[in-house]
């Protein structure tokens, strides 16, 4: 409602009982007061009675006439239409120019009035008996001034109020539309939508266009308008009588120009930014999406689970992508979206069409796919000169947070190491990669993006979804490896009558026991070593496999070989 009408409707004649023109005679001269033959009871007055009927006013009222035998003889109620006149501009015969005036919208008043205030010795043929007394009991409607404007009541006001509503601006905003009296002829909330309009470029009635302007979202406000600045004499052709008074009362939900863009409000920077998110980042993010009133219509939070999205590639909506560009790990800021560079005119699911979009986000972590891990050493022994490598088997301490400190898992809790063979796939890759060059008593930080990581899927449970993780590492021990392809190495020389040695019964067959228990001796001697972190059964079972060429269980001299791809190094 408050919008131009597209269709009118023709009034009805008004009565001729109550116009002066009839009998000729003059009205009361403004300021002569009340005739005291005319009789004027007060049958109820509003509590609230702003402004009361003057000489010069135009009202519309409802009225029963009848002789002092309560015989009616004319109605307004019965041709379901309010009179309208102006009042004291002789229009209206003496005696009611004159019991007008005084009167409150919603005041009813009997009054009683003598022939020669109403149609004195001649009446009116057929209708009026001359001399008679005519009794009216009335109650007003509407009353306007052709010198009124807009009235505007501000009842709430938010405390803050970054903008108010200009010309050109597109508005949403709740109404109940009365009349003077208080009749509901409109309303808003009765539609369960929003009334959604540009102001200030005709849209509107010029009264609503006036009344809005001013206004800030969540304000609250009265809004009067005379009917030459709403549907005039004619009405709007459907609810709005002519020559109608409007109240509106109006709360504004939402407010953006259509040449606006996003704006953003940093609520919490960290102090250590060594970093901020770029065009083609991934980022995690919580956020709370409201409405301008504050209405919210979702929440990372209650899914209990970041937004994870690239950034400036369209995976969002456009003020999204471009609200989440320069943000620090940690940050929280507010973004405010326009429809244009948000969801638009139709809106979606409970984001309704045209609505301005606030996000409140909290900045989890980000990362690129181009990106390495980072390692940062916080200390280093004096000696380091033996640097940890593929194949070391490694004691280490850790603490495993997100980038928001979140902790995820410690081994100093628990009270035991984590124990590896760098380069085994025992770990992430990006861990492995982090524990290279290490040295023993050496701590350092690797930060670890997700595909280095435990990439989209995370870790039920423990691990978000394309989460960079945080490790503190100690390393507390090394023990070097073998080298590269090797899980048996001999410390000396190798006997040139080995096979001999391991077949100790001599029938020319090894079994696996037989290699089992010589293997073990050699270690046990110092005269073999097996790599270390591995389970040595399993070792050694691998290497008898590999000796026992035919696959029957066991390992004849034609069988037995050594492997020689070293020098110094040689391998069952």
């Amino acid at each position: 409602m408050a919008s131009r009408a597209r269709g009118w409707r023709s009034l009805p004649p008004p009565p001729l009982l109550l116009l002066l023109w009839v009998t000729g005679q003059a009205a009361p001269v403004a300021g002569l007061g009340v005739d005291p033959e005319l009789q004027i009871e007060r049958r109820f007055v509003p509590a609230d009675c702003p402004r009361a009927v003057r000489s010069g006013d135009f009202v519309r009222y409802h009225y029963v006439g009848t002789f002092p035998d309560d015989r009616k003889f004319d109605s307004s109620y019965d041709r379901d239409s309010t009179f309208n006149v102006f009042v004291g501009k002789g229009q209206l015969i003496a005696g009611m120019d004159q019991a007008l005036v005084g009167m409150c919208v919603n005041e009813r008043r009997f009054v009683k009035i003598p022939p020669k205030l109403a149609y004195g010795s001649e009446g009116v043929s057929g209708v009026i008996p001359p001399n008679s007394v005519l009794h009216f009991d009335v109650l007003l409607i509407d009353i306007w001034n052709s010198e009124d404007q807009v009235q505007i009541h501000t009842y709430f006001k938010p405390p803050t109020c970054s903008r108010t509503i200009q010309v050109s601006d597109f508005v949403r905003y709740h109404y109940n539309g009365t009349f003077l009296d208080g009749t509901l002829f409109d309303s808003s909330h009765n539609r369960m939508r929003t009334y959604d309009t540009y102001v200030g470029i005709g849209w509107l009635i010029p009264g609503m266009d006036t009344g809005l302007l001013g206004m800030c979202v969540g304000e609250k406000r009265i809004i009067t308008i005379p009917p030459f600045l709403a549907y005039g004499e004619h009405g709007d052709g459907k609810d709005v009588p002519g020559q109608a008074s409007l109240v509106f009362d109006v709360v504004l939900l939402d407010l953006h120009n259509p040449k606006d863009g996003i704006t953003v409000e940093n609520t919490e920077v960290p102090a250590d930014c060594a970093r901020r998110s770029q065009s083609g980042d991934f980022l995690r993010y919580h956020y709370n999406g409201s409405l301008l009133d504050g209405t919210v219509f979702d929440s990372s939070y209650s899914r209990n689970r970041t937004f994870d999205t690239y950034i400036g590639q369209g995976y969002v909506i456009p003020g999204m992508d471009e609200g989440l560009l320069g943000v620090c790990i940690g940050e929280r800021r507010r973004i405010v979206v326009p429809p244009h560079l948000a969801y638009g005119e139709e809106g979606r699911g409970n984001i309704p069409g045209s609505a301005v979009l606030v996000f409140d986000i909290h900045v989890i972590d980000f990362h690129n796919p181009s990106d390495s891990i980072n390692i940062t050493s916080h200390y280093k022994p004096p000696d380091c000169s033996v640097r940890s490598k593929k194949g070391d088997y490694l004691k280490y301490h850790y603490n495993a947070s997100l980038l928001d400190g979140t902790l995820l898992d410690s081994t100093w809790s628990l009270g035991r190491t984590y124990n590896i063979v760098l380069g085994s796939g025992q770990v992430v890759l990006g861990m492995d990669m982090g524990l290279r060059e290490m040295c023993v008593g050496e701590k350092r930080t690797v930060i670890i993006p997700p595909h280095l990581g435990y990439g989209e899927a995370g870790v039920d449970g423990e691990v978000p979804g394309s989460a960079v993780l945080v490790f503190d590492i100690e390393l507390l021990e090394l023990v070097a490896g073998l080298p590269e392809g090797y899980m048996f190495v001999w410390n000396g020389e190798v006997s040139p009558n080995l096979f001999e040695e391991i077949d100790k019964d001599g029938d020319g067959e090894v079994l696996l026991e037989e290699f089992s228990q010589y293997i073990h001796a050699q270690v046990a001697t110092g005269k073999g070593k097996l790599a270390p972190g591995f389970e040595a059964e399993m070792i050694v079972k691998n290497m008898f496999t590999n000796q026992d060429r035919n696959g029957d269980g066991k390992v004849t001299a034609e069988e037995f070989k050594l492997k020689d791809q070293e020098a110094k190094h040689d391998e069952l």
